[in-house]
């Protein structure tokens, strides 16, 4: 147990003041232009997949590129449900990758947990010096949470730019597309795409075949990422030997 000499969470406050949480106690403000973007393509998503004319028209002039590529006649709608859930997979998993830092989000994680388990430890034993410390630090966790959770949330109008299209045109190939829609799983036989269980069963054929790719992907682009840093930083811990060096 930590004595009333001893600094609890001190090690905590300086990992807080290495990773530019702000100092003061008091989280930044929410980014208004990014939760009004946000709202907009919220909005703009709902419009287009709930209103049949939008979304047919929409899909037409999608289909003009996808058509040739992925969509082989209507004849595997398998396939085509497959290879298009990969292309957006592929594009959106790629973005988020790229413009979201994965070691500093990593480190931001790390560091909650050990100022939870530290405040869970303090409450336990009743030590209300410890308990004072740590919810002095509160205002700093909020504040780089706060940050981790907008960097990832600018993304989405972004990506969502490209994948509403893209349902929209699948959509159309489901429903106005096909002769025939039926479909097997090791749970169902003889399904229809056209059906629904809580969501289409087209919608839950593509999240089944597609949401593994995605894990997949993400984790090898994590560990690349993780992977260069380590380099960096070995890369950089050798020059200061050199450097140090007689």
């Amino acid at each position: 147990m930590c004595g009333r000499g001893c600094l609890p969470g001190r090690w905590l406050s300086g990992i807080l003041a290495r990773t530019k949480v702000g100092a003061g106690g008091r989280p930044p403000k929410p980014d208004m232009g990014n939760q009004l973007m946000l709202l907009l393509a919220f909005m703009v998503a709902i419009f287009v997949l709930f209103d049949p004319n939008i979304r047919q028209t929409l899909g037409t002039y999608v289909g003009y590129g996808l058509e040739p590529l992925v969509g082989f006649g209507g004849e595997i709608p398998i396939v085509t449900l497959l290879l298009t859930g990969l292309i957006m997979t592929f594009f959106s998993t790629t973005v988020r990758h790229f413009f979201i830092d994965w070691v500093a989000q990593a480190r931001s994680q790390r560091i909650s947990a050990a100022f939870n388990k530290e405040l869970r430890e303090a409450r336990t034993s009743n030590n209300t010096f410890k308990l004072k410390k740590l919810q002095e630090m509160q205002p700093e966790m909020m504040a780089q949470g706060l940050r981790t959770s907008q960097s990832q949330m600018k993304l989405m109008p972004v990506t969502m730019i490209v994948i509403i299209p893209i349902f929209a045109w699948l959509a159309n190939f489901v429903y106005m597309g096909l002769g025939s829609t039926t479909f097997s799983v090791p749970w169902e036989f003889n399904s229809s795409m056209r059906n629904s269980n809580l969501l289409p069963n087209w919608v839950l054929l593509y999240s089944l075949m597609t949401l593994p790719f995605g894990q997949v992907l993400q984790k090898l682009l994590k560990q690349f990422s993780f992977s260069k840093r380590l380099r960096e930083l070995e890369a950089g811990e050798g020059v200061k030997a050199e450097e140090k060096a007689p």
